[in-house]
């Protein structure tokens, strides 16, 4: 067994302070206790992931908004660029060092490489981005997906945590001319963390394959209209994702898998297992589900699911689809086939 991870935010990780080469018991940084290093994911037999360049606009009217190397003044695109090409340019490192090959653009075929993981680039948050015309030079340095903004509203469209019945903030011009260019040049669209409006503007916009790297069901968390919500995908959502022929990646933050937790508890193996069922019965089959985990994606090992720690602790999720008579077949669908299914073109 081995995994397809469609979500990691590993350049964000190092650059707060995380030594990804090292073990987690000694790797420092921040989201304490760790889930994720390169070593880890090595142990874990997650061979094949997307790993992000995130970056997040500082918000002037919050005095707590956060700063680092990954925030930039909200349309400031030259400092965007600069905050996600840093990311970038790690990547590129550690294929340079032999840590990691790449996954090429969806349809295309992969390099020759020894090297343990395979990774393509997901940029979340397409600020980076300066213009439309300049998307050659980030596929050119591996970047493979597309999400074109991140909780805030972005130059190219609107986030999840903007208000999604504005008609504002949905997809700008120049994210339509973005969507355009992506398409050109065969860049996969990444729903996870567009407004209810994006997304729609979106599907109207392109007929290409798209993905969810990392989303679970709206449906299974509550009330669908609350603005938190917003963050998980409706089923219309699914079922126009999945009839295109589309992946979507679990999230294993336990917030998005079990409603109402209180601080110190985790989500329930149970919980993953119905988000994920959610999906296929959509779907109608097994095809269209897959791992996107956002491991210390802006938290710790304890904010996901109980007995899940590590990436080798992943098997706590195929051991309750086998308790619930999945074939093996099936459960290899979830853990790394259909993602590569997906990106083979298929």
């Amino acid at each position: 067994m081995h995994w397809f991870d469609a979500h990691l935010d590993l350049a964000y990780l190092a650059e707060n302070g995380r030594d990804m080469h090292a073990e987690l018991d000694d790797c420092r940084g921040r989201y304490q206790p760790a889930a994720v290093t390169l070593p880890s994911m090595i142990k874990g037999r997650v061979t094949r992931c997307l790993g992000t360049v995130f970056t997040e606009a500082i918000d002037p009217t919050n005095a707590d908004s956060e700063s680092g190397p990954f925030t930039y003044p909200f349309e400031d695109a030259d400092a965007a660029y600069r905050a996600g090409m840093r990311q970038l340019l790690l990547y590129l490192a550690w294929r340079d060092a032999g840590l990691i090959a790449r996954i090429p653009l969806r349809g295309q075929p992969e390099e020759t490489s020894e090297a343990p993981i395979r990774l393509g680039v997901l940029v979340e948050c397409a600020d980076p981005i300066t213009s439309p015309d300049e998307l050659d030079q980030w596929v050119d340095l591996g970047v493979v997906a597309i999400g074109m903004a991140w909780w805030h509203q972005s130059r190219y469209a609107g986030g999840n945590g903007t208000d999604h019945h504005k008609p504002g903030n949905g997809l700008t011009d120049l994210g339509r001319e973005l969507v355009k260019r992506m398409d050109e040049l065969g860049v996969v669209h990444d729903l996870s963390h567009l407004s209810q409006r994006a997304v729609d503007e979106l599907l109207e916009a392109t007929d290409t394959v798209v993905m969810a790297s990392h989303s679970n069901c709206r449906a299974l968390m509550g009330d669908p209209d609350s603005k938190p919500n917003q963050r998980h995908l409706s089923d219309e959502t699914i079922k126009e994702i999945t009839s295109r022929g589309g992946v979507i990646g679990l999230n294993l933050l336990g917030d998005f898998i079990t409603p109402g937790l209180k601080k110190g508890q985790r989500a329930s193996i149970t919980d993953c297992v119905r988000h994920i069922e959610h999906v296929c019965e959509i779907a109608g089959s097994r095809d269209h589900i897959g791992l996107g985990s956002d491991m210390d994606g802006g938290f710790g090992a304890d904010g996901l699911p109980e007995g899940i720690n590590t990436p080798s602790d992943l098997t706590r999720i195929t051991d309750a689809l086998s308790a619930k008579e999945w074939p093996d077949e099936d459960i290899a669908k979830f853990t790394h086939a259909n993602w590569e299914r997906y990106w083979r073109g298929e």
